[in-house]
Parts: C-alpha cells; sequence; structure tokens
C-alpha cells in the first residue's frame, strides 16, 4: 500500500531530523516527509537529554562537534528568544575534585579557547560567588555561554513550524522497516510504503540499523550506555544556581555526574553512563529485547579490548547504588547529606557508535552520504547543542542550501 511520496524522506523525528528538515525548507525544498515511529515526539534521547547548551569547551578544535556546538549555541538560544520559549542562560562551572585534575582543568580551557568559547579560569573566592556551595581544588573554569533549555518544548515548536510551512508532512508511528529492493526508492514503514528521492537518516539510536539498510556503516556497532538521574530536595539547605560539573577523563565521551538547574527549578545530579543491554533499557530489566544478547556479547568483547571501556564498565554500574552516586556527586560540593538526593524517573540512554574494527568508540559526529542517502551517525552529546549548525552546514553540503 502507498502511504505517501515525498522529494526527500527523513527517518526520525527528533532533533536532528527536525532541524535538517527546518534548513530544507529554508533551502526552497517543500516536499519532505519525516517518519517517526513513536506516537509522539520527545520519547527518546532528543526529549530524555538535561537541556544543557554546552558551549565548545571539551572537543578537540578540528573536530565536529567543535565547530557546530558554540554556533548551535548561539542559534538555538536566539531560537528560544525569538519563540518565547524557557531559556536559563546562568552559565556553568566545572571543578577540580583534585589536583591531579588540574592540568586537564587547563586542557579544557585551551580547547575552549581554541573554539571561541567565552570561558575564565576562576578561584575559589570567585567559584563562591558564583555557586556558594560548589567545592574546587585551587581553581575551576567558568562557562559564560552554558545555557539550559526545555527539549520538548524546543521539539513541540519545530514541529509546528514544519506544519506551519505546509511544505512538512509527519507520520508518527510509522517505523521504517526497510527498502523495497536494493538501491530502491521506496521505504518500507509500518503503515506502508513511501518513496522518495533523497533520503536522510536522522534515526538516533537506531542509525546504524538504517545505516545498513542502504549498505553503510557496516564496521559501526551501537551501545547504549543509560544516563540516571537524581533530584535534589527542593528543601535542601543549598541550591545550584546554573550548573556544577566535575573535571571529565576526555579519553572518553562522557561528562560525569554533575548538578544542573532545570529551566522549571528543579536540580537533577546525572546522568550516569552505565553500560546498557537494549537501545530502549531505560528500567532495570524494561526495554531489553532480543538484541539484549547480542549487546552483552559486544560489551564483553569490548570490556576485553578496551581499557577504557574497561574502567566504565567496571565503575558506572555501582551509580545503581544509592550511595555510590550520591558518593560520586557529593565531591562537586561543599555541603550535601543522602536525604538531599531523591530518586527521579528522568533516565535516557546514550547511542554511542563504536568502530569495531579498532574496538574504539566513535569521539565524534560522524555524517556519512552515499548516492541519494545521507546517514546522520553517532548523534551524541553535544548534538542537542550542535543541531541547528550541524543541520545547516548538512544542507549546505549536500543539498546545495
Amino acid at each position: 500500500m502507498q502511504l505517501d511520496k515525498a522529494e526527500i524522506l527523513i527517518a526520525g523525528a527528533g532533533i536532528i531530523g527536525l532541524t535538517i528538515a527546518r534548513e530544507l525548507v529554508g533551502a526552497g525544498y517543500g516536499d519532505i516527509v519525516i517518519v517517526e515511529k513513536e506516537p509522539e515526539l520527545g520519547r527518546h534521547a532528543s526529549g530524555r537529554n538535561s537541556g544543557v547548551l554546552h558551549a565548545g569547551i571539551y572537543y578537540s578544535p578540528d573536530s565536529l562537534k567543535a565547530k557546530s556546538c558554540l554556533n548551535g549555541n548561539r542559534l538555538m538560544r536566539a531560537y528560544c528568544k525569538e519563540k518565547g520559549l524557557p531559556l536559563l542562560e546562568n552559565g556553568k562551572v566545572i571543578v577540580a575534585r583534585t589536583a591531579g585534575e588540574l592540568p586537564v582543568l587547563d586542557e579544557l580551557h585551551r580547547r575552549a579557547v581554541a573554539n571561541g568559547a567565552k570561558v575564565e579560569m576562576i578561584d575559589e573566592q570567585q567559584l563562591a560567588e558564583i555557586e556558594p556551595n560548589a567545592r574546587t581544588v585551587e581553581r575551576a573554569l567558568f562557562s559564560h555561554y552554558t545555557a539550559v533549555v526545555d527539549p520538548k518544548a524546543v521539539l513541540k515548536s519545530l514541529k509546528n513550524d514544519l506544519e506551519e510551512s505546509g511544505r512538512v508532512r509527519f507520520h508518527l508511528e510509522c517505523p521504517l522497516t526497510g527498502l523495497k529492493g536494493s538501491g530502491s526508492g521506496t521505504a518500507l514503514t509500518g503503515k506502508g510504503e513511501i518513496g522518495f528521492s533523497r533520503f536522510v537518516n536522522a534515526a538516533g539510536a537506531y542509525c546504524d540499523k538504517v545505516a545498513r539498510l542502504f549498505g553503510v556503516g557496516g564496521n559501526l556497532r551501537l551501545i547504549p550506555f543509560k544516563g540516571l538521574y537524581r533530584l535534589l530536595r527542593t528543601e535542601a539547605p543549598f541550591t545550584v544556581n546554573s550548573s556544577i560539573y566535575p573535571v571529565p577523563d576526555i579519553r572518553n565521551p562522557f561528562l560525569g555526574v554533575h548538578f544542573t538547574r532545570s529551566v522549571h527549578g528543579d536540580v537533577y545530579l546525572g546522568p550516569t553512563a552505565i553500560p546498557a543491554f537494549g537501545r530502549e533499557n531505560y528500567g532495570i530489566l524494561a526495554g531489553i529485547d532480543r538484541e539484549g544478547f547480542g549487546i552483552a556479547l559486544e560489551d564483553l568483547t569490548l570490556f576485553l579490548a578496551n581499557p577504557l571501556f574497561r574502567s566504565v564498565a567496571l565503575s558506572e554500574p555501582l551509580k545503581y547504588l544509592p550511595s555510590c552516586f550520591f558518593r560520586d556527586a557529593a565531591r562537586l560540593v561543599k555541603q550535601l547529606s543522602p536525604r538531599d538526593v531523591l530518586p527521579s524517573a528522568k533516565v535516557g540512554i546514550r547511542p554511542q557508535l563504536v568502530d569495531w574494527e579498532t574496538k574504539q568508540m566513535i569521539m565524534d559526529f560522524l555524517v556519512v552520504a552515499d548516492g541519494s542517502s545521507l546517514h546522520v551517525l553517532n548523534p551524541i552529546s553535544p548534538a542537542f547543542t550542535s543541531s541547528m549548525d550541524l543541520a545547516r552546514g548538512i544542507v549546505a553540503a549536500h543539498f546545495g542550501g
């Protein structure tokens, strides 16, 4: 059954799919279809992230992340202001838990300056003025441009914009299931066939599966990591004004448990980076499907072959225990009691791609064009922040926008 036909078909209505569609509309394209397997937007990474707009601090200056993050931050802040969406522009601090972390803090400062971010190294007294309860050793890094948004509000607004343009059609609860023949211009979905001339893979945690339908990314494997959050008790004797982050291990693509004030006033602690056993394994067992055994075997392979993954796999699952999670968070602040840390229903999955030939985690975004198809792979943090700039670059490079 023919469901639809479009010049451009986009798989995935997360932040990447929506911003690419927005840029395509701006470039004059007028026949775009977006398919989404869920009944509403924001069910997965785009709606479950912390809402932090990063400011180009962590990323190697020659990376696509670095090139897109800061301008993506500016574009997203401007969009939120234009649309009247919730926005908190309070910056963030990165603190050193030990003197041994100070050289990495200095490296983050170097990267931030190289990437054009507005940052400054501050002493303990200056830190106390910004975040009275934050604790550091000697100095901390203050990021001026870091902000916080409401991810679901952004997704809803973008969808409304696209529908009002009259150039974009959405099919929700419409999973992409395959192609009608090799090299076909017909996609098979849960609701019927959709013809297309160009195809954009913005499928998030399923980007590798979609890419393989087109013969792309055969060397890639997706390893999901679970991000658990907790809440700071409203009645706690201190608060957090913006965000307090630790110095991360920059060899891994994870930033560590941190404190973030949301645009709605809640203060979240997290996320973890626990190896998960499903692309939607949000609970202990919930979300583990028939892929779970294969993912477990891949985790074991990485555990044996990759020392950095092994360190994450050994340390992060302990944070299921409230006491371990608490100890990690407490190192960032002067005062924190276990009773101040409450359970939270917020949990996300980070869909991390691994080059299976080298067994190394891919640290950058990966955009692969192949014939009439284009694949946005490894759309991990700061993908939400980078999305508007990343989409602009993709459309300019591959659609003549």
